[in-house]
């Protein structure tokens, strides 16, 4: 259940949020509306990179019933951090940047469980896609028992770009899949890292996946063909922290 805090609502509000420079999370903007101040909010998400989605009215009455003017924006409760900083700060520190990328992981509690491992394992950073993952929000933030006020999180646009770029600087990309090649321990994680963690349902998109370096499946000897994402993720990464900790 989203908080109110969480939201805000109107077209003046939300023009003066994005003008303010708050994070904002995304936009839900009802289907075929039309007004000066709603196309100044449409020009603005679209320079700052705000994902805007047009629904049907029931959509936003789902979610307040209160006065939305055909617009509501869900605040971040964090603000996003830029992928060459998360690596730059990575070297500067001294560490071999070990970075997760999440491909439409939806589930807000998966990805708050997601970020809390990463942040108590060390990980340089979360990378998700603009469109198509999980709101950020105060249940993201509990889920996450705070680690999300530690560890960045950046947002992408074009993930296939960001993979070919971070392939370009040198990182090894590692596709976390049942469809995987080899098993998780054979892959080599202990130079510069990318892990990449699929859609709860779809798995990492088959787009994705064919630009993975390697692709690796975690080996299961029960009668549960799969296991949670947020579970696979954190198997992934201490599988990381292991072979980084023998050398």
């Amino acid at each position: 259940m989203q908080q109110p805090s969480d939201y805000i609502f109107g077209t003046q509000p939300v023009a003066e949020a994005l003008h303010a420079g708050k994070e904002i999370d995304r936009i839900y903007v009802l289907k075929g509306a039309k007004s000066a101040t709603m196309a100044e909010v449409l020009s603005l998400a679209k320079d700052f990179h705000v994902p805007v989605n047009f629904v049907p009215v029931e959509k936003l009455n789902r979610i307040t019933r209160k006065n939305h003017q055909g617009i509501i924006a869900y605040v971040s409760v964090i603000n996003y951090a830029s992928l060459d900083n998360i690596i730059e700060s990575a070297y500067q520190n001294g560490e071999t940047p070990l970075l997760l990328l999440l491909d439409q992981v939806m589930d807000v509690r998966n990805f708050g469980a997601i970020a809390r491992t990463a942040e108590c394992a060390g990980v340089n950073g979360i990378i998700i896609p603009s469109k198509g993952a999980a709101q950020i929000n105060s249940d993201a933030m509990k889920t996450s028992a705070g680690a999300l006020n530690y560890i960045p999180v950046c947002r992408e646009k074009y993930l296939d770009k960001t993979i070919a770029y971070l392939q370009e600087c040198g990182m090894n990309v590692v596709g976390c899949t049942e469809k995987g090649e080899k098993e998780l321990y054979e892959a080599d994680f202990v130079g510069p890292t990318v892990i990449i963690m699929g859609n709860e349902e779809k798995g990492i998109s088959p787009s994705y996946l064919t630009k993975c370096d390697e692709k690796v499946y975690i080996p299961m000897k029960g009668k549960v063909g799969s296991l949670n994402v947020s579970v696979s993720a954190g198997l992934a990464i201490y599988e990381a922290i292991r072979q980084r900790s023998l050398q």
